[in-house]
């Protein structure tokens, strides 16, 4: 049962007011290793230099979007074990299935709750405290 404040996360998504929101989201179930990235491209830079173990990126985003970026951590040696959520408000059929190809750990919906969130992270990692 991992503790949440060892885990160390990284949001992206291009709305800072959406990557504030989920920030907060993380801290209310105990997160306290939170970075922020605007699109796929500032996120793969920063994960190349800072250990991670949470992804949660939007999929609609410019420069590099959620599913690119998915198949870049997969394919990296380096990175590739990172749990990798797909934050998207349009849960297609054919995202779905791509995202699944490409190793996504598990998606959540928007607009969501910090129970779901919860639920979701506890689908990855076990019961998070």
């Amino acid at each position: 049962m991992p503790a949440a404040s060892q885990i160390r996360a990284l949001i992206v998504d291009d709305q800072a007011s959406i990557r504030q929101v989920l920030a907060n989201s993380l801290a209310e179930i105990g997160f306290t290793n939170i970075a922020q990235r605007k699109d796929g491209k500032e996120a793969l830079e920063y994960l190349d230099q800072n250990p991670t173990h949470l992804v949660i990126s939007d999929f609609n985003m410019p420069v590099m979007d959620g599913l690119a970026l998915l198949r870049a951590v997969r394919s990296n040696p380096k990175i590739q074990k990172v749990a990798f959520i797909i934050l998207t408000g349009e849960a297609s059929k054919d995202l779905v299935q791509e995202a699944v190809k490409a190793g996504v750990n598990n998606f959540l919906a928007k607009p969501y709750t910090v129970a779901k969130l919860r639920e979701v992270l506890e689908k990855v990692f076990g019961p998070i405290k």
